[in-house]
């Protein structure tokens, strides 16, 4: 699971080992940050005993090698696993229990502050799991920013934990999972409806044993590394400034208090830090919401497959392949994505010609296949992310494009298609 995978990104010299000490306030994120995507472990972390590893799973590569798939099974396999969630194994003894520490300080633990105008050091990899008696148990992800020490300001949006809230009267016990696998984190970045188990998402991507935790009656992970244990309480601190997706600073607002009473973890346990605004970040963020992105796309037309790019924050523009069956179809499509996620702000269409990873090929084709008058959408008032700088900040309204970069079946003129060269091993000429 994630250790297994961080050793192996280890052994097989993919992970960049850091055995220097370093500071965790600046000096490790803006390590992390020159060397994203590639993967790297900090062996001391000043004032700290803990190892941290950061850029885990900042690529579509890292993704498919953690799972054994191809990378153009990610979107279909993301599909299936909420389409037909499964109940995970539940055991009794588990890792993330073999160290409990009643009243410790989170100051032991390496919580990074990532950037010079940040509110505080922030736990940006965090999951938080809480369970309601009616809609039973939730995942999902919260950024934790530090300002006691046992103390966190979290951020939460009015989705299913403010709701939890809400119903149990603005306090409820939660536990916080860090250095967990990645099917557990795809699915607590998973968007879906009330009463609907993330962990049995989670349990359908790949096989997973959970645990009670010490004190709470709260299932998680069971090979979590950290898990910690508190309760959400009616106090309010200002959180912020934080850096989003967007690689922008969020503002300052009065969030919720999240008071920790215990801290469990594994025997040389691995901080897991994400970097705000990195590609780890956007992946773990964006990827999710390409299935339901396809699954809606496939309701009108052929999809074949679905991208949220990175320089869009893999939140606002998103890439869509299609199988073009009749002419009408790339509108179709442009209005199927953006109601399969709403937060976005761009949508291309493109043949299945075109490798939606590839950035060369996608602005190919909107410049030998795309003309304006006929091939583009325009939204001009629409509700869009609270994410987006540009939107208005009060009500989220922005403006959106849709582009049909598709070829016509028929073509007058010339022709659409990119012409092949052929494949040579080119060694053989220059030895």
């Amino acid at each position: 699971m994630f250790r297994e995978f961080i050793q192996k990104l280890e052994k097989s010299k993919e992970a960049a080992v850091i055995t220097k000490p370093v500071s965790r306030k600046l000096e490790a994120s803006g390590i992390l940050k020159t060397l994203e995507p590639r993967t790297v472990v900090f062996d001391s972390i000043l004032d700290s005993e803990y190892r941290v590893v950061g850029n885990v799973f900042a690529s579509r590569s890292a993704v498919a090698s953690f799972f054994g798939w191809k990378q153009g099974e990610i979107v279909q396999k993301m599909l299936r696993a909420v389409e037909k969630p499964t109940e995970p194994e539940v055991e009794k003894t588990a890792p993330f229990r073999e160290v409990v520490e009643t009243g410790a300080s989170l100051d032991a633990l390496p919580i990074l502050t990532h950037c010079e105008f940040d509110g505080g050091p922030y736990v940006s990899a965090g999951v938080v799991v809480a369970v309601d008696s009616e809609y039973g148990r939730n995942l999902s992800f919260h950024r934790l920013m530090q300002f006691d020490k046992n103390k966190f300001a979290v951020r939460i949006l009015p989705r299913h934990l403010h709701e939890f809230l809400r119903r149990n009267n603005g306090e409820l016990d939660v536990a916080v999972c860090i250095g967990a696998p990645l099917n557990f984190l795809l699915a607590g970045a998973t968007s879906v409806g009330f009463g609907i188990d993330e962990m049995t998402i989670a349990n359908s991507l790949q096989k997973i044993k959970t645990s009670r935790c010490y004190s709470l009656d709260i299932e998680v992970p069971s090979e979590t590394e950290f898990v910690l244990e508190g309760r959400i309480t009616k106090e309010t601190h200002p959180e912020g400034k934080f850096v989003d997706l967007t690689e922008t600073y969020d503002i300052v607002r009065e969030q919720p208090v999240l008071e920790i009473k215990r801290i469990t973890h594994r025997k040389n346990a691995i901080y897991h830090a994400l970097l705000p605004g990195g590609l780890e970040h956007k992946l773990l963020m964006g990827l999710p919401r390409e299935p339901t992105i396809f699954n809606e796309v496939s309701k009108v037309c052929k999809c074949t497959d679905v991208c949220l790019t990175p320089g869009g924050a893999s939140w606002l523009h998103g890439i869509v392949q299609i199988d073009k069956k009749k002419e009408g179809d790339g509108r179709l499509a442009i209005e199927a994505a953006f109601k399969g996620h709403s937060s976005m702000k761009h949508v291309v269409i493109v043949d299945r010609d075109i490798d939606i990873t590839n950035a060369s090929e996608i602005e190919w084709a909107i410049a030998t296949r795309f003309q304006a008058k006929t091939g583009a959408v325009i939204k001009p008032d629409e509700k869009g992310s609270s994410l987006d700088p540009s939107a208005d900040p009060e009500t989220r309204a922005t403006s959106k494009v849709g582009i049909d970069a598709t070829k016509p079946l028929q073509a007058k003129g010339k022709d659409f298609t990119k012409a092949k060269f052929p494949k040579v091993d080119a060694k053989k000429y220059l030895e």
